[in-house]
């Protein structure tokens, strides 16, 4: 591979965003595709995936390369010379690569690849958190996982099409999709393509979600006609789920606290042709209190730590504070303490988060069971999906119900 030194730039310019400037990977690489319009698909995945690469990386390459933060752009450079050496890329002979000691960085990459924490490259308290509630030989496996590039993964839109439909349509705009296993709606790309530009994703056939992501909306069980709570619903990728799953039918009120997220969850419900859901802001506790005991199916999608898809969201590792986990904690508490009085009696609550942390999952569940509020519950079954034993994302789900 030769390297192309406008394409360089950008990734530098982008590690000092991320790394000094506590930007955003995803809204970063974003900014940086829009850099250059005669940039190829080959260009745009070298800048995106390079970048994501060397974020993941961070602790090692930093180790190697003998630098600390904030980066400046020499560091910057030596951390991007010590990725390239390490993937067996020729240096060109560029002033920022002078005096690069190759063998050096080959030789440390091997002694701190005998130590989790480098060799997976996370915080020391990261570390020891998933080592104190996962066990060595299961927070090993995981961490691994969670380092690995996450696939791309569609959810077909069953209010529009078909997966054997999707899955031909793509094929004529040269995407090849397989099914996957156990996931009714899911279908996986086999090799990385922009599905945004496709004429089936302008036409709402499809959303990409993960396929554990995709699990959370078959466990709440739902029917077509009930009314439906899902309570953090975000920019609503599990909302358009439960409306596909409800056939348009009954009513789904999508709750969040920011209203900046409903909107782009309003953009994406009208490119479905989703048409039974009604958007709350979470503004004071009006707009719960005024749900007590009204919905059939209730969704917590909880507020967590993420450490279930650090894959696709890698600078988290970098940006996480043991602090916030532990404040987190309490609003997952409070968060199923408030929203289940929304259920009626007899009805059903699905509580989820992206961790793998059993502290902000089965733990959460047995505390609020074992509270005043918990009393009137009964919990039904759970299941905890971790990257290594399923290839996708980690996550957790509980299904609780409500005594008649």
């Amino acid at each position: 591979m030769r390297l192309h030194r406008n394409l360089c730039f950008a990734v530098i310019d982008g590690l000092i965003q991320i790394f000094n400037e506590g930007a955003y990977a995803d809204k970063v690489v974003q900014q940086l595709l829009k850099r250059d319009k005669r940039w190829g698909s080959r260009d745009r995945g070298f800048v995106a995936e390079t970048t994501y690469e060397i974020v993941r990386w961070k602790r090692l390459y930093a180790e190697i390369a003998d630098v600390k933060e904030p980066f400046s752009r020499d560091d910057a450079w030596r951390l991007f010379a010590v990725w390239a050496t390490l993937k067996g890329i020729k240096l060109p002979d560029w002033k920022y690569f002078e005096n690069t000691p190759t063998r050096k960085i080959k030789g440390r990459f091997d002694e701190l690849s005998k130590i989790r924490k480098f060799r997976e490259s996370v915080p020391d308290w990261m570390d020891e958190l998933g080592l104190k509630e996962l066990g060595k030989e299961k927070w090993t496996k995981e961490l691994a996982a969670q380092n690995q590039q996450a696939e791309v993964i569609l959810r077909v839109n069953t209010l529009k099409t078909n997966k054997k439909d999707l899955q031909l349509k793509l094929q004529s705009e040269d995407i090849e999709t397989e099914f996957l296993p156990n996931h009714p709606s899911a279908l996986k790309l086999v090799e990385r393509a922009n599905v945004f530009k496709t004429e089936a994703f302008k036409n709402g056939w499809f959303e990409v979600q993960d396929a554990s992501s995709q699990l959370v909306a078959d466990f709440l069980d739902v029917k077509p006609g009930m009314k439906v709570v899902d309570t953090c619903a975000g920019a609503g990728g599990k909302t358009l789920h439960l409306a596909s799953l409800m056939e348009n039918k009954g009513q789904i009120i999508a709750m969040d606290i920011y209203e900046s997220k409903l909107k782009k969850l309003k953009i994406r419900a009208r490119r479905n042709g989703v048409h039974n859901v009604d958007m709350r802001v979470i503004d004071s506790t009006k707009p719960i209190k005024k749900l007590y005991n009204k919905a059939d199916r209730i969704l917590i999608d909880a507020p967590c730590s993420g450490l279930g898809v650090l894959r696709r969201n890698p600078d988290a590792k970098w940006k996480l504070e043991p602090e916030f986990i532990d404040n987190i904690k309490q609003t997952q508490q409070q968060v199923l303490q408030q929203y289940s009085r929304m259920l009626k009696p007899g009805g059903k609550m699905v509580y989820a988060t992206c961790s793998v942390l059993p502290s902000e999952n089965q733990n959460q569940v047995d505390d609020f069971l074992a509270s005043e509020s918990g009393k009137e519950f009964t919990f039904v079954k759970d299941n905890k999906v971790l990257a290594h034993e399923s290839g996708y994302d980690g996550f957790y789900m509980a299904l609780l119900e409500k005594k008649k």
